[in-house]
């Protein structure tokens, strides 16, 4: 019993900043639309950017060195997609970031998996975006937000949360079981 007690403790160490982290995400993921009205702050209107002030076509060409000045040293790729938010785009992917360029104005976006950030054609940055909900699904089904040891982590503390569970509801019952048959043995001894 005592081995189990120590165990049981060390176990709800181990796995409370995990279980603070699944019942925070699983929040998100029965109520997103409540929690997104907390975390996203206001915005941009894109329809502003026809009639930006400097707002000036760009070649794909012109769009690449912008994203390579950007993300000096960085291998791009051209995505073959040519559309962003419904604009002309030349979308330039690198590793764990993409450049995309709006071609009729010379606005970008630069965006990761979990942020975007927005800017005018002079590099002014009109919005910073946070995907809250890649977030939190990463941390639900990782545990953390990197890929590094794919799901290893969260698998682990899926095991020590059940054996936390089980030992805990042994270590519930083991006491009340006990009262339960000693009350029994002293009704039977006092029963001539």
């Amino acid at each position: 019993m005592r081995l189990l007690k120590t165990l049981h403790g060390w176990l709800g160490v181990l796995v409370l900043p995990w279980v603070i982290i699944i019942g925070l995400t699983g929040l998100f993921l029965n109520h997103e639309g409540l929690v997104l009205g907390w975390l996203d702050g206001g915005g941009y209107d894109e329809a502003t950017f026809d009639a930006w002030p400097g707002a000036q076509p760009l070649t794909v060409d012109a769009a690449r060195a912008l994203a390579e000045r950007l993300l000096p040293g960085q291998s791009l790729t051209l995505d073959p997609d040519r559309s962003y938010h419904g604009r002309e785009a030349a979308s330039f992917d690198a590793v764990g970031i993409k450049v995309i360029v709006a071609v009729k104005t010379g606005h970008y976006w630069v965006k990761t998996d979990f942020r975007r950030v927005t800017h005018a054609p002079d590099g002014t940055v009109l919005e910073t975006k946070t995907y809250w909900g890649a977030i939190f699904k990463r941390l639900h089904v990782r545990g953390w937000l990197t890929s590094t040891f794919g799901t290893w982590a969260a698998d682990i503390t899926a095991a020590a949360m059940v054996v936390f569970g089980l030992s805990g509801i042994v270590l519930f019952l083991m006491p009340r079981l006990r009262r339960r048959q000693n009350r029994k043995r002293m009704r039977a001894q006092a029963t001539p």
